[in-house]
């Protein structure tokens, strides 16, 4: 797996300009990157006070670094595989949980891959006159990172949603409302269809500098409260974009909204956007 995200980084040695792009934000635009085109993003994330409610551990998270691939199939279509070989919580607390009993980990640390997610965006409709862009987005999470190392939940997940996005003048508004089918980790017969949700903007400041943020998460709408794994969560992120020559830089920092989620997080990366072939 590691030897995959290699051959992702080992692109960048040829890449171009990235035009506009996600990161830091994961609220999804229904814009396509371009027919042909490939996009590759890095960075490094840092969680303070993640908690992991299925193996009962909380602590300090780093993922280094996360990755993301998305490829250009046609002028509407883009496939995008996110993930990331390394993920490493600092152990502050440990806590009886359904799945605490078959943790592995014994030490003051637990790390592990990241859960790889695949997924399909297509525009429906492009922005015009004053109608937005709408788009549609499939995606499936798979199950890598382990329950016994106290940071996966060994379930694979659906998600589809609906995107959309209008530029006013220099700002950029995205939108996504969707539904996700969350397998439940402790029993192979339940499952928890949650609300999934995002609001964003990106203002241009000059050529090269955007001012960034948004709101994302996700809810619960079980009867009688959410399966362990599946809780309600939320982020509230702010942050900005920078564009030296051929590669964009971003920092964000993040603040949870849910009693599952980090006190406090921060991320930083780069963006590479770049022709990669031509569909005929």
């Amino acid at each position: 797996m590691i030897s995959r995200f290699a051959v992702c980084l080992a692109v960048l040695t040829v890449a171009h300009p990235a035009s506009a792009q996600q990161r830091p934000l994961v609220t999804e635009d229904p814009e396509p990157i371009g027919a042909g085109r490939v996009l590759v993003e890095a960075g490094i994330d840092f969680a303070h006070n993640q908690d992991y409610p299925v193996s009962g551990l909380k602590g300090n998270l780093w993922r280094i670094p996360t990755i993301g691939v998305s490829v250009g199939l046609g002028s509407i279509v883009e496939l995008q595989i996110d993930g990331g070989p390394y993920d490493r919580l600092q152990i502050h607390e440990r806590r009886d949980a359904p799945l605490s009993n078959l943790v592995t980990a014994g030490g003051a640390t637990a790390h592990d891959v990241d859960d790889i997610v695949i997924a399909t965006k297509i525009r429906l409709l492009a922005e015009a006159g004053g109608r937005p862009a709408i788009g549609l987005r499939f995606a499936t999470k798979l199950p890598n990172a382990s329950n016994e190392s106290g940071l996966g939940l060994d379930t694979t997940d659906f998600y589809a949603s609906l995107l959309a996005a209008r530029t006013i003048q220099s700002v950029r508004v995205v939108g996504n409302l969707g539904v996700g089918i969350l397998a439940d980790p402790t029993s192979g017969n339940r499952q928890n269809d949650v609300l999934t949700y995002g609001v964003s903007f990106a203002r241009a400041l000059t050529q090269q500098v955007e001012v960034v943020g948004e709101i994302n998460g996700r809810a619960s709408t079980r009867a009688g409260g959410a399966l362990p794994g599946t809780e309600s969560r939320g982020l509230l992120k702010v942050g900005g974009r920078y564009t030296r020559g051929p590669i964009r830089f971003d920092a964000g920092v993040h603040l949870g909204l849910t009693t599952d989620d980090p006190t406090i997080a921060v991320t930083t990366g780069f963006t590479y956007v770049f022709n990669a072939f031509t569909i005929p």
